[in-house]
């Protein structure tokens, strides 16, 4: 991983990036994808009447192939990463809906309930969170370079939008506020983080995690808006319609992703090590070629 060159000097080797950089797209398509996800899951498990066993278990492999296809790759392909997140909302509607409501996709009783639900799904992002800084991997979502980080990644990123779906139907069935006023509320609180990114010194990571939780229940109230019907206060496209125009958006952005980043492709990454020993780790990436960087040699803090 290392190579010595002169005294007192090494030269780091690269690889290549395979997550995208937090900017204004990637939130857009990350709304964009767990709107889909709500939609389309109304449209397999209600209005084609797949039934709930079924749509989990074509949502568990269908998350299950991508994610494994992502974790292979050698560098960072738009269509697949937003695959794989559609895959973690896909999945995360099932987990909260059997944890909070029991077997089924209507008011059936036999979960937990919507606030336990919340508050479990909460402790489990914590522990994922701990695990996570016991391997010594980087918080940083934008500079993960280990495999062992990339698989933490997926799996807070699962959880955050199971505790997505989960946090949003609390706000909209057990506070009264209703599918509005959850949105209005979430979007509120999304808003005030925009601001402590732009305006304080708060760490980007500690704002990323609350963000990418909220997005999952404000894309279910946008998939609401336009699937239900006009009295109701929606568009009325219904499943159908919601569903066929989101997957052509997410399609569109996802292409002008990948232009862009063939046009003006990423900086490489340093070969991971860990954060707390300094001892080298298992890249996620392929080696990137990129000219040499000498660093005076330090000891391993």
């Amino acid at each position: 991983m290392i190579a010595n060159t002169e005294p007192g000097q090494t030269e780091l080797r690269y690889v290549m990036r395979k997550l995208p950089e937090v900017t204004a797209l990637f939130w857009v398509l990350k709304t964009v994808a767990v709107t889909l996800g709500e939609t389309l899951g109304d449209l397999l498990g209600i209005t084609f009447k797949l039934g709930y066993a079924a749509t989990a278990a074509l949502f568990v492999l269908f998350f299950a192939v991508v994610v494994v296809a992502q974790v292979r790759a050698g560098r960072f392909r738009p269509g697949l990463y937003w695959s794989v997140v559609l895959g973690t909302s896909l999945v995360g509607t099932e987990v909260s809906d059997f944890l909070n409501r029991g077997f089924g996709h209507g008011s059936a009783q036999g979960g937990v309930g919507y606030a336990w639900g919340a508050v479990i799904l909460t402790a489990l992002l914590a522990v994922v969170f701990l695990a996570w800084w016991a391997t010594g991997q980087t918080y940083d979502v934008e500079n993960i370079s280990s495999r062992t980080g990339e698989m933490l990644y997926w799996t807070a990123i699962l959880v955050s939008n199971t505790l997505g779906t989960s946090s949003g139907d609390w706000l909209a069935d057990d506070t009264g506020l209703g599918f509005r006023g959850a949105f209005l509320c979430i979007a509120a609180i999304l808003l005030v983080l925009l601001a402590a990114h732009y305006l304080t010194a708060v760490n980007s990571t500690l704002l990323f995690w609350p963000a990418f939780v909220l997005t999952r229940p404000l894309g279910a109230a946008g998939g609401d808006w336009l699937t239900k019907p006009v009295g109701q206060g929606g568009l009325g496209w219904g499943t159908q319609g919601g569903t066929a125009v989101l997957l052509a958006l997410l399609a569109v952005l996802t292409a002008y992703q990948g232009r862009r980043v063939r046009h003006s492709p990423p900086a490489p990454l340093l070969v991971p090590v860990n954060q707390r020993t300094g001892r080298p780790q298992l890249p996620n990436g392929a080696p990137a070629a990129a000219p040499a960087t000498r660093l005076s040699a330090q000891s391993p803090a």
